[in-house]
């Protein structure tokens, strides 16, 4: 118990190291915008029409893949995607990695010791993401089964958080 305790400590002094990358005067989508890391996910975010939706009032929490997240997905997937007759696939995807509410770090963290080691967190479009503490860093797993690591977290926007992983998540 007290490796877990130091484990999340560690993790949460690492994570809060990071919010000075957004000012909470910026929505997500300006937080995104503003990260040369995450262009791939605002043009997605554009042509699925969403960002509107993500400049509203949420609070959202936002499981942001980078532009090398994306790059990991087949050869030819994101450019297929980004057409406008994937629209419907994309939104889902896009959806698929935002949870309702303003999950913080550390609001995450307690979730996982509360749940016994896991919690599962339901996204904007119905399907489940497990998230666990493994070897000291949150990893969030998919309906497939497919598994991202949180690389930076609690960058903060003024309707909600986003945390930075290094893969894409897809529902099933």
């Amino acid at each position: 118990m007290k490796s877990f305790f130091k484990s999340a400590l560690l993790i949460a002094a690492s994570f809060f190291s990071v919010q000075s990358f957004a000012q909470t005067s910026n929505d997500i989508v300006d937080v995104a915008a503003g990260s040369a890391n995450h262009t791939t996910l605002v043009a997605a975010v554009k042509a699925a029409e969403l960002v509107e939706t993500l400049k509203g009032t949420g609070p959202f929490t936002v499981f942001a893949p980078t532009n090398d997240a994306f790059a990991k997905l087949p050869k030819g997937t994101v450019e297929s995607l980004l057409l406008p007759e994937n629209k419907a696939k994309l939104t889902a995807i896009l959806t698929y990695h935002v949870v309702a509410g303003n999950l913080t770090a550390a609001d995450v963290l307690a979730a996982i010791k509360k749940g016994k080691g896991k919690v599962v967190l339901t996204t904007v479009n119905g399907a489940k993401l497990t998230a666990k503490l493994v070897k000291g860093k949150v990893t969030i797993t998919d309906a497939n089964g497919g598994k991202s690591t949180v690389t930076a977290t609690d960058l903060k926007g003024s309707n909600g958080v986003i945390h930075v992983v290094d893969s894409v998540l897809l529902p099933k």
